[in-house]
């Protein structure tokens, strides 16, 4: 989890506030607003293996969080509503 400080994260709250919900329409649009984002970012820095690897990394990081926080436990759910695919394998 991305833990900023309060004003740093009021401050880019009220950013995405002009942005409005309804209208990212797909995943290309998403992708297009990330990218945007990371270009700023790397207009910012300097072209270097640091800059790029910390963009990476927050990219995995936020993706694994995600995963962790949002689409563990919509699966889990499912698995409780329609029945586990996957049999349970013992281990040694």
């Amino acid at each position: 989890m991305p833990y900023i400080k309060l004003e740093a994260r009021e401050y880019f709250k009220e950013m995405l506030k002009k942005l409005n919900r309804s209208s990212i329409a797909n995943a290309g649009e998403l992708n297009f607003l990330f990218t945007e984002i990371i270009k700023q970012y790397m207009e910012t820095h300097t072209k270097n293996y640091q800059t790029m690897n910390d963009i990476v990394g927050a990219l995995t990081s936020c993706k694994d969080e995600f995963y962790r926080r949002i689409v563990s436990p919509y699966e889990e759910q499912k698995i409780i509503e329609n029945g586990d695919v996957y049999i349970p394998v013992e281990i040694d």
